[in-house]
């Protein structure tokens, strides 16, 4: 999960990886078009935070995509400004 949401700019993602994979964490915009790659590499099973800073998107929806494995999950954020 995220938090805080709705964001500005700066919203912290929270998300466990249950073994070493392969893992992506994408930002992509209301019409599903990649914005910003957060991770996009190997990492070992725990659990991970890291920051997105907004301040250069417009406000509106956007979605995060985590992708860990086989494991896929996207969630909504709402960016205001």
């Amino acid at each position: 999960h995220n938090f805080p949401n709705p964001f500005n700019p700066v919203t912290t993602i929270k998300y466990g990886i249950k073994e070493k994979s392969n893992v992506k964490l994408a930002v992509l915009n209301a019409i599903g078009e990649e914005v910003t790659v957060l991770v996009d590499g190997e990492q070992d099973r725990g659990y991970y935070e890291i920051e997105f800073n907004a301040a250069q998107h417009a406000s509106g929806v956007y979605f995060y995509r985590l992708q860990a494995g086989d494991f896929v999950q996207t969630r909504k954020m709402v960016l205001l400004k």
